[in-house]
């Protein structure tokens, strides 16, 4: 058994009588006993569907107290948990499915009759503790194997990671990267049994499954899992539960900070330690204005999902505004030129390297690793204290509140409107979420009003794309700047739509 594994295992035993897990959805807290019995029941199951070690396991639910005993059973099992988003459109999902091999599948009930259409599939419907109803779909075309205890070396983890083609990247966690990513983590947040956190991040993504779950399970902490962050909730939520740490994105910073009824529901009678922030840089005013409005003190980092959880964090002593703060369990370096220096001041592409940072994907991009780094595509460089900076991005990802969107993704959504003679998708600045998806589109000549166009571009994206891909922003315009390909010059396009959209010919 890994070691990840048994420590999960262990942690339940230890627990049978305390209570560990609470889920907000049910105001229900759980015991160690509660949950291993769930463990077990769906380790039953899925061995009952002959899923074992290797098969892949695609989840597509929403948070609850069900997550954390779900990825334990598929892990025990020697099998890999592929979870994505609960947003997931029910196209996208098919696509997924017909394009690799998922031996199971587990999503919430508006996508079960989707997934069984056409395929020749096993259900079960489980009732445990922590959900009423849980089903797993088997799918019989797809070879599956007998239950084995995985070793270090085995894959736990499958989650995607948005590519600057608009295909998604995927990234396979091992036991061992992810148990020394969590253990990182412990450490630089000093988490003992003492703490309990609030997760309000989506359980499929890295930040909530190996920064907030597995750290906390393997510091012998307690756990409060909300269906999804709710401002007039949050400081209730704090408060109630003894909730001493949360993992959180800037957007639900600024949203505190605006939001009339959270700022009702607080009072300074918590036990918060901190609130982790990452994903895209505070502004000063806004960092104080959080730590004087609500008492407690922000701590930023920086990580990924190819990392396992963070590659920095600002140190509870010495934190500075506007860096993410220093090297937690990683070696980090600056590529410029092709040579990698840590000499302070010289800005370039960020790459890492350590016992929780992927050595390659599972698909070949050899171009995202070289002499044994792997390269973030963001750019930063060291101050002479060695704080590191964030200061622009190699890649085209837009970071809307904490998720990656893919531009081409977006773009081969909105192309397939007959009016579209070309659309750019870019990031724009957003004082809540960081950046906005924002749609550039040149239109066919005579194909109507633009009034009707916005929104069609609206009604094509919410009928295709996740809310966080959807364009918040369309502008008209007559040409792109480009090279002399005429290849489209994204970082000055994003220049002029922000700046000096007349220069576009912009025309709304």
């Amino acid at each position: 058994m890994s070691k990840v594994t048994l420590k999960l295992t262990n942690q339940l035993k230890q627990h049978a009588n305390d209570q560990i897990i609470k889920d907000e959805s049910r105001d229900q807290w759980y015991t160690g006993a509660e949950l291993a019995a769930d463990v077990d029941q769906l380790d039953d199951q899925l061995r009952g569907l002959h899923v074992g070690h290797g098969d892949v396991i695609y989840v597509c639910l929403p948070n609850s107290g069900m997550y954390p005993v779900l990825t334990q059973a598929i892990w025990e099992i020697g099998a890999i948990m592929n979870p994505v988003s609960a947003n997931t459109p029910a196209a996208e999902m098919l696509a997924d499915l017909k394009e690799h091999d998922y031996a199971a599948v587990i999503v919430a009930d508006e996508l079960v009759d989707a997934v069984l259409a056409d395929r020749q599939t096993q259900r079960a419907d489980l009732t445990l503790n922590t959900a009423d109803k849980l089903t797993v779909i088997r799918d019989t075309a797809v070879a599956g194997h007998v239950a084995a205890t995985p070793t270090e070396e085995d894959l736990a983890l499958i989650l995607h990671t948005s590519g600057t083609t608009g295909k998604p990247k995927r990234v396979g966690l091992t036991h061992d990267l992810i148990r020394h990513g969590a253990q990182h983590d412990i450490d630089a947040h000093r988490l003992t049994a003492a703490d309990t956190t609030l997760i309000t991040m989506p359980m499929f993504h890295i930040n909530a499954q190996v920064v907030s779950v597995l750290s906390t399970r393997l510091s012998d902490g307690k756990m409060v899992i909300t269906p999804k962050f709710s401002a007039s909730r949050f400081w209730p939520q704090v408060q109630d539960n003894g909730v001493t740490w949360a993992s959180v994105v800037p957007t639900i910073i600024n949203i505190l900070l605006l939001n009339d009824k959270a700022k009702a529901a607080y009072n300074d009678q918590t036990h918060l330690r901190f609130v982790r922030c990452s994903s895209f840089s505070l502004p000063l005013e806004k960092l104080t204005d959080f730590e004087d409005t609500y008492h407690t003190r922000i701590l930023e980092g920086y990580g990924m999902t190819e990392t396992a959880s963070q590659c920095t964090l600002n140190p509870f002593d010495k934190p500075k505004v506007g860096s993410v703060g220093l090297p937690v369990g990683t070696d980090m370096a600056i590529l410029i030129d092709g040579e990698f220096t840590t000499t302070p001041g010289q800005s370039g592409e960020i790459a890492v390297r350590g016992d929780h940072v992927i050595k390659s994907y599972l698909d070949p991009h050899p171009d995202s690793f070289k002499d044994g780094w792997f390269l973030t595509g963001d750019l930063g460089y060291f101050d002479d204290d060695g704080y590191l900076y964030i200061n622009g991005r190699k890649k085209d990802i837009i970071s809307v509140g904490g998720e990656k969107v893919a531009p081409a993704r977006v773009e081969n959504v909105l192309s397939e409107l007959d009016f579209i003679k070309e659309v750019t998708v870019i990031g724009t600045p957003d004082d809540l979420y960081g950046e906005a998806v924002t749609a550039v589109v040149i239109s066919r000549p005579n194909s109507g009003s633009q009034a009707d166009q916005e929104q069609a571009i609206f009604d094509q994206a919410k009928k295709s794309l996740a809310g966080y891909e959807q364009p918040k922003h369309v502008l008209f315009v007559r040409d792109y700047p480009r090279n002399a390909t005429g290849k489209v010059l994204r970082p000055k396009l994003r220049d002029l739509v922000v700046n000096d959209p007349v220069k576009l010919g912009a025309s709304a």
